[in-house]
């Protein structure tokens, strides 16, 4: 018996191997951008639409975009997005965002920044002046793929013997990364990849010299006959990056914002994603103090947490550039002699170690999931509250970017 266990279960095994093997085809890989400057340079890159290398530039080089050409595919496909980024003379820590616009808008970043169009307004007394965040008139938000944060001068500044950062790089680093690379699963919105699409990369840089980055689309179809790929849906909900002719975020900081969106008969399997971070780069600001997110839906809450990342000292070899204190601190060690001893020290606290709102320099921020498997048809509301933020005053650009979206199936 024990025999014939141990034969039926080595039986498994291999049948489960030869379907794994079987599930997937090889992965089609598609290169969006390779080694993209994203920059600030309004003399080479002016206002409205510059086209160059066969690539779109938006915000004097702020944003670049690429139109794609995706097959559409028969069955279950996984979908993951790869970005690798370097510094090309920037030292600084700045936000970040690949997108892609739904092609159901019929007024996009390009239009405003052509000055073909305008985003819609809306109700001020729900969005204040905050055009372009929610859908309006001809006009749906842009859908984030991924939000990141670049590094303090990763790749530029990592030569260990750079004058800048070789007195910086803490026993504990053996050397400076080259790179930072981040990726994600994004098989939920190969809805609006298949076909044709503009996917772009906004990098809130303010230098000449900026950033370059690497942007690669990986798609996984299954081999089986009977995998289909299940009909799914996107719905954009809200975006806060202000990509082009758009402001600041500080609403959260006065009022709830409340979004309306309608589940069509047939959904199923609805699900919420939704991406935060809190920003202000002072101290007391929304950058670097906790503070709740709270989303509902019809008013009954459905997400209730603190979007908050005390591992920022595991990203300091990607950040040779960022800003070094000494503290003071009384530190345990072993002595020459082998005995236990302690005295005061000096230590090197880096501005890249400090926690932050759901974020750190170096890292990508994935979205929060929230099934919604009880929501019914129909016209429903979600409602974003993050009670605790500042509003911007003088020089302190507190705000929060946030962006949701819906997912189901019929």
């Amino acid at each position: 018996m024990k025999k014939l266990y141990i034969i039926t279960t080595l039986l498994l095994f291999v049948s489960l191997g030869i379907f794994a093997q079987n599930r997937t085809k090889k992965p089609v890989n598609v290169s969006i951008f390779q080694n993209t400057p994203v920059l600030f340079n309004p003399t080479d890159y002016p206002d409205g639409v510059t086209e160059k290398d066969g690539l779109i530039y938006l915000g004097n080089g702020r944003i670049v975009l690429k139109k794609i050409h995706i097959p559409e595919f028969r069955n279950y496909t996984e979908t993951e997005i790869k970005i690798t980024l370097v510094s090309n003379g920037d030292p600084w820590d700045k936000s970040g965002s690949c997108f892609v616009i739904p092609r159901n808008s019929k007024i996009t970043m390009l239009d405003v920044a052509a000055d073909k169009a305008s985003y819609p307004q809306q109700d001020t007394l729900k969005y204040e002046q905050l055009t372009g965040i929610v859908s309006g008139n001809d006009y749906v938000p842009t859908v984030e793929l991924m939000r990141f944060m670049t590094p303090f001068g990763v790749g530029h500044f990592s030569n260990n013997e750079d004058s800048v950062s070789k007195r910086r790089r803490p026993v504990y680093v053996d050397g400076w990364a080259e790179n930072v690379s981040w990726k994600q699963d994004i098989t939920d919105l190969l809805p609006l990849l298949e076909g044709e699409a503009y996917i772009g990369v906004y990098i809130d840089t303010w230098t000449k010299e900026g950033y370059k980055v690497d942007v690669e689309l990986s798609f996984t179809e299954s081999n089986l006959k009977n995998d289909k790929k299940p009909k799914t849906h996107v719905l954009p909900l809200i975006n806060t990056n202000y990509y082009i002719g758009q402001r600041h975020p500080d609403i959260f900081s006065r009022k709830d914002v409340e979004i309306p969106f309608t589940v069509p008969k047939k959904a199923k399997n609805v699900r919420l994603k939704y991406i935060t971070t809190g920003h202000g780069g002072h101290a007391g600001g929304d950058e670097f103090r906790p503070q709740r997110n709270i989303l509902k839906v019809d008013g009954l809450e459905v997400l209730n947490f603190l979007p908050w990342r005390t591992d920022c000292a595991s990203f300091r070899r990607f950040n040779p550039t960022s800003g070094v204190w000494l503290t003071k601190k009384e530190m345990a060690y072993i002595s020459n002699e082998g005995k236990r001893a302690v005295k005061e020290i000096e230590e090197p606290l880096a501005s890249s170690d400090l926690s932050r709102s759901n974020w750190c320099p170096g890292s990508d921020v994935p979205p929060m999931k929230v099934n919604l498997p009880n929501l019914a048809a129909g016209s429903h509301t979600l409602t974003i509250s993050i009670p605790e933020s500042k509003p911007i005053t003088d020089n302190k650009l507190n705000h929060w970017l946030v962006s949701a979206y819906l997912v189901w199936e019929e």
